[in-house]
């Protein structure tokens, strides 16, 4: 079965309460739970902020100068704060299943498939 990382991006910055937070938690444990029981997630992680972030760019290609640049590559709305893959039958059941995930109502959730190098020729 094919891959497929659901890719959840939302708007950063914000201060959430405790109670908000705890609320967002068991949204996203409640989804985990039942995509891991269907055997559909293969693994995933939530992001830090981009605040973190570090973009590297090799001046002159192959060899030549790493540079460093505190933050991400492009500023968005949006950011980029965790993902999913997830292993489904076809894109119509992966797109399934990112509607379950919190992310597609706070948010926006990507879905992309994964290149299979194993049928690579």
């Amino acid at each position: 079965m094919p891959l497929y990382a659901a890719l959840i991006y939302s708007e950063e910055g914000g201060e959430a309460s405790p109670e908000e937070w705890s609320k967002v938690m068991a949204e996203y444990n409640e989804f985990s739970a039942k995509a891991g029981a269907a055997g559909v997630i293969q693994g995933g992680e939530a992001l830090e902020e981009t605040t973190t972030a570090t973009t590297v760019h090799v001046k002159g290609g192959k060899g030549g100068e790493a540079v460093h640049t505190d933050g991400p590559f492009a500023e968005t709305k949006e950011a980029l704060g965790g993902f999913y893959l997830l292993k489904c039958a076809d894109l119509d059941e992966a797109l399934g299943w990112a509607a379950q995930i919190p992310g597609a109502w706070r948010g926006r959730v990507e879905v992309r498939p994964c290149v299979d190098f194993s049928q690579a020729q």
